[in-house]
């Protein structure tokens, strides 16, 4: 070897790093065994109802004859109330697919107690007394019987209409178009025609968004809604919404503190103004069902505005489990007297409307986990304040089973 490449090799050997010094740490310990760590829990499955459970239980209160009766309301017990609005809950069941007993011999046998009150000549036979809520029974009967499944009652379906019609409150029953109440329909049980300057009114003469709705609904649903009679309801519709200077949503009825369930709003008015009433859920989804039933598939400027500004308050107002809107203080206690009509009417809205949460939230299917929940061991619903009748079993069962069926799939 070269005496250069020894001198580079010595070199080499002092520029390494000294080796780390070894510290005596002791006994080296036992390794200690790992921790298992839980796998996160899974979420709870969502809850879903018991449609089969609610069916039953609502085919288990069929008289023989078809109808249903009521155990709790005198008024329900004629079955001209309860039929058709449990005939209707089935169908949709039904055409929802919800899993459940058949009811189709239900549904027939149902169908032919609503059809028998139509005569030989195409006219409705109302009971001795009249009947306790004409326009929901004619705007329920009518949908029932337009349904394809009862194509063979043309003859009653086109009788019910005819008396539906005829409770609309227009020029014909003397009402004109400045009037607050023309264009809609009321719980009045006789025709409800305009009463002379001073002279005296029938009871519940005027007209209320619910009424309106059935009836708007049920002759879209029998093909018979035409444009005459939307333009009239429309007039009455413009009274019932905070439009101009609110939210826009709807209350029940004009000028009435005691009928529109979530009070005044903000405590009134001055003594020389309108008095102005909160929206609140129901109505509001009401409304909107109703201005869209009115614009009859077709662009109207007006229309389209009021049913944007209706749906923005039910989108940002939702709730599942209660009745939303802004209950004046002394109404509270009844906010969820209403919840199963509410639950029906926003699926239907939510539906029509197409709505999505403004956070990306499903309103259909918080609304069906929440009927879940609701549910009682038998596949009831109920709910125990009387206000609206929702304490009636069958009435809430129905509203439900409703509600559940806009929300399929969900």
């Amino acid at each position: 070897m070269s005496r250069l490449v020894l001198v580079a090799l010595v070199l080499v050997g002092c520029n390494r790093a000294a080796p780390e010094p070894v510290v005596n740490l002791g006994p080296v310990p036992e390794p200690v065994a790992a921790v298992p760590v839980a796998p996160p829990p899974r979420p709870a499955p969502v809850r879903r109802a018991d449609t089969a459970a609610a069916i039953a239980f609502l085919l288990k209160h069929q008289s023989p004859d078809g109808a249903w009766r009521s155990d709790v309301y005198a008024a329900f017990k004629d079955g001209t109330a309860l039929t058709p609005l449990v005939l209707t809950a089935l169908q949709d069941a039904a055409d929802a697919g919800l899993p459940g007993p058949d009811t189709a011999a239900a549904r027939q046998k149902a169908a032919g107690f609503l059809a028998a009150f139509a005569t030989d000549s195409d006219t409705i036979r109302e009971p001795a007394e009249g009947f306790d809520y004409p326009v929901y029974t004619a705007a329920l009967a009518l949908r029932a019987l337009a349904h394809p499944e009862n194509a063979r009652h043309t003859a009653a379906k086109a009788a019910w209409a005819r008396y539906l019609r005829a409770r609309q409150l227009t020029r014909d029953l003397g009402w004109e178009p400045a009037d607050p109440h023309y264009g809609g329909w009321g719980y009045c049980r006789v025709i409800p025609k305009k009463p002379e300057p001073n002279g005296f009114a029938p009871p519940l003469t005027e007209s209320n968004l619910s009424a309106t709705l059935f009836a708007l609904d049920a002759l879209h649903a029998a093909g018979m809604l035409d444009g005459p009679t939307a333009d009239a309801a429309l007039v009455f519709l413009r009274h019932c919404q905070n439009h101009d200077s609110g939210d826009g949503g709807f209350f029940f009825v004009h000028a009435d503190p005691v009928r529109n369930k979530a009070g005044l709003l903000d405590g009134g008015a001055a003594a020389d103004a309108p008095l102005r009433f909160a929206s609140y859920g129901s109505a509001t989804a009401d409304g909107l069902r109703a201005l869209l039933l009115c614009r009859r598939g077709v662009p109207h400027e007006e229309i389209d505005l009021r049913a944007k500004r209706a749906a923005d308050w039910l989108r940002t107002g939702f709730q599942p489990d209660v009745h939303p809107g802004r209950y004046a203080p002394p109404l509270e206690s009844n906010r969820n007297a209403v919840y199963f009509y509410y639950a029906a009417s926003a699926a239907k809205a939510v539906r029509a409307a197409n709505l999505t949460l403004p956070d990306g939230r499903d309103a259909l299917a918080e609304l069906a986990a929440a009927l879940a929940r609701k549910q009682q061991p038998d596949g009831s619903w109920a709910y125990p304040i009387e206000l609206v009748r929702e304490n009636d079993p069958l009435v809430a069962t129905s509203q439900a089973l409703m509600a559940l069926a806009a929300c399929r799939g969900r």
